[in-house]
């Protein structure tokens, strides 16, 4: 949600993802849901090949999941990531999640538009490694068997684990620079070796499973204790001594290393630091770590090179690796960095429409995208929330997308956050788990891949037998307001009131059958007749309803929502303000009765989008380069510039979750808040071979 506060340890790790508001340069270690199966096989054994490029072909034939797990053991290190075994002829397959592999092993995704082939970067430098795909909803595997050989890795399965181990490796050097765009960390290695990366607080944690001579490490200790308060003795006051801060040894000579494309200023953007950060060694056994603090204004991107082996530790202001990856049939992952122009400056079209572009007159936003095709067959989109027994509950858009078993996934709407009920529209399957409010925006589709957007607003109408009719202001929602409100077991079992002193009226079969006090707000709960009836409950001062509802009158309940072709769909999803209809900005914030500051903050944005071809575009757009995050009006210029014809806000801030194939694609997942519902892609549950 915008303005809600993130934790400060954030776990990071070789994909290309956002830190808090911020698109970072490595992907991030989840919590990951699979079936698990005891045993003891190893990776079958395969041919040698040739040193200088890892290609695997793509299995000819169908093969069959033998067993899953969801722990990935990296020479002892326990890290959450799904796994699979196969048969694929007389040989066993062993593939990690694409999130999996770089998370554990230090892996870089490549672009790729082929469905069965994934390019890696992995101490390669250009010469691409490429890995099968084995697409499983809802993941997708990369196949390691042939470069877990090639590496001469010891591989098994025990219980529920992937045990790797692979060969004992050495730092050699580790040296420091600044560069124009920031400064630079080189980790000498005597050969290619797993790494894994992490961010706690302000420093960036790198853990190489290789060892660090004593020599190095004396070079980088850790710092010394705080000095203590002064004390008195005796009467007399002992200051401890100062302690000298260590200084940053001198680089030494090292091989050419390609530096970064310098990024395109921002008026907001900090100077560099004028110092390279210090880093901490620490290393046991055959495992090293470099704590490196963030200079502030500046974003980590690690990635390795080849020739000599080493890893890359850099600290610039733009760090987030731009992608595109077909990622299954009709799902296309991008990242990606959309200029509009700078607010000042943002009636010059002339800025972004070729021609010359002054750097310091646009602002660039790192975004991470899913392009969906709907008409794709067996993809289907769903509304989803944390609890599918309840309509109350919040929690990681990571947790319920697992839970529900999607492939990917994006938070949606809006909620309370103190008794966690949703404030929107959610109809899933043509069941109404929450009703629309307040003409905000919303998004509806059906099942053949139409998509229709717009604001959407509710009035029910009571007709009362030989009296007038009552209006129903909402029904099954949690938004309050002095009036009269319905509730059917769609809502749930029963209702529980949201204010003090509300008057519950109970119909079943289109006749009142009961009239009850509400009492305190939160106490006690009415069970809502669970077919053929509902309950009413009357809120505020005006309580005269209650008299023309007594017990035995007849009554009958009619909708009316704004827009009576909107809710033909059957599934709904409400958030808002609408950004986009019909390529032209109609952003209104104002009149869908959002608030001032809501409306004028600067934050992280979600939204939902379609593209002249019909595609579905699910976008995090992150913080500006070395600035805030966008304006509500700057989110409709970036959803306008990347070709939306229609498109919709969603909840934001730190509820901001973009989901893929088990990880978060837009920022570590201990940054992002516990929200209500989000909107799921779900893919065939059957298996596929990556040839068909």
């Amino acid at each position: 949600m915008i303005g809600r506060t993130t934790p400060e340890t954030k776990t990071v790790g070789g994909l290309g993802l956002f830190a808090p508001g911020r698109l970072i340069a490595f992907s991030l270690p989840s919590a990951i849901a699979a079936s698990l199966y005891a045993t003891n096989v190893p990776i079958g054994a395969v041919a040698n090949l040739p040193p200088s490029r890892l290609v695997v072909s793509a299995p000819k034939a169908s093969p069959q999941i033998n067993r899953q797990g969801s722990q990935v053991s990296i020479n002892g290190r326990t890290l959450a990531a799904a796994w699979s075994q196969w048969q694929r002829g007389k040989s066993v397959r062993t593939g990690i999640s694409d999130a999996g592999v770089a998370q554990t092993l230090g892996v870089e995704l490549l672009n790729t538009g082929d469905l069965t082939k994934q390019p890696i970067q992995w101490f390669s430098g250009a010469n691409r490694l490429i890995l099968a795909t084995f697409p499983v909803a809802p993941y997708r595997y990369l196949d390691i068997t042939d470069f877990a050989l090639k590496n001469g890795w010891q591989t098994q399965i025990k219980g529920n684990t992937l045990l790797i181990t692979t060969k004992p490796a050495r730092l050699a050097d580790v040296q420091q620079s600044l560069q124009p765009w920031g400064s630079r960390l080189v980790v000498d290695l005597d050969r290619p070796t797993p790494w894994q990366v992490t961010q706690q607080g302000q420093n960036l944690v790198v853990t190489i499973n290789a060892a660090a001579p004593p020599a190095l490490l004396q070079r980088f200790p850790p710092p010394p204790p705080e000095p203590k308060p002064e004390t008195e003795v005796e009467g007399i006051r002992n200051p401890q001594p100062p302690i000298p801060s260590p200084q940053p040894p001198v680089p030494n000579p090292q091989s050419p290393i390609p530096s970064p494309q310098p990024p395109i200023p921002s008026p907001q953007s900090p100077a560099p630091n004028p110092q390279p950060p210090i880093p901490v060694l620490e290393s046991t056994q055959n495992q090293t770590t470099i704590r490196v603090p963030i200079p502030a204004g500046l974003y980590p991107r690690v990635f390795s090179l080849p020739s000599p082996n080493r890893l890359l530790i850099d600290f610039q202001p733009e760090a987030m690796v731009e992608r595109d990856i077909l990622w299954a049939e009709g799902i296309r992952w991008k990242q990606q960095y959309v200029a509009i122009p700078h607010q000042s400056s943002a009636k010059d079209s002339s800025l972004l429409d070729g021609g010359s572009v002054n750097p310091k007159s646009i602002d660039r936003f790192p975004v991470a995208s899913l392009t969906i095709n709907l008409r794709q067959r067996g993809l289907t989109l769903k509304p989803i929330w944390s609890n599918p027994n309840s309509v109350a509950g919040i929690a990681p858009l990571l947790r319920t997308a697992q839970l529900w078993q999607a492939s990917a996934a994006i938070n949606a709407g809006f909620f309370n956050r103190n008794n966690q009920l949703p404030l929107g529209a959610i109809k899933r399957d043509g069941r109404w788990l929450s009703g629309p409010i307040l003409n905000r925006g919303a998004i509806a589709w059906n099942d053949a891949g139409e998509v229709k957007m717009g604001r959407l607003s509710y009035q029910g109408v009571l007709d009362i037998e030989n009296s007038s009719s009552l209006p129903v202001l909402f029904f099954n929602s949690a938004y309050v307001k002095a009036g009269i409100a319905l509730y059917s077991s769609e809502w749930g079992g029963a209702y529980t009131p949201l204010t003090d002193n509300e008057i519950i009226v109970v119909v079943q079969n289109n006749q009142v059958t009961n009239q009850l006090p509400g009492g305190i707000a939160g106490k006690i709960s009415f069970p809502i007749p669970p077919q053929n009836g509902y309950l009413l409950t009357i809120r505020g001062k005006e309580t005269s309803p209650a008299g023309i509802l007594s017990v035995g009158t007849r009554v009958r309940m009619n909708e009316l929502f704004s827009q009576p072709d909107f809710v033909r769909y059957p599934q709904i999803v409400g958030a808002g303000p609408l950004l986009v209809q019909n390529r032209q900005i109609v952003l209104d914030a104002k009149a869908e009765q959002f608030s001032d500051a809501f409306i004028k903050e600067a934050a992280v944005r979600s939204a939902i989008a379609t593209t002249a071809s019909g595609q579905l575009m699910m976008v995090a757009i992150h913080n500006r380069t070395g600035g805030k995050g966008p304006t509500l009006a700057e989110t409709a210029q970036i959803m306008q510039q990347m070709g939306a014809v229609e498109a919709l806000n969603l909840d934001g801030g730190s509820s901001t979750s973009l989901y893929l194939g088990g990880q978060l694609i837009n920022r570590p997942p201990t940054t992002a808040a516990r929200v209500h519902n989000g909107l799921g892609l779900f893919r065939p549950p059957g298996l596929r071979s990556p040839s068909n």
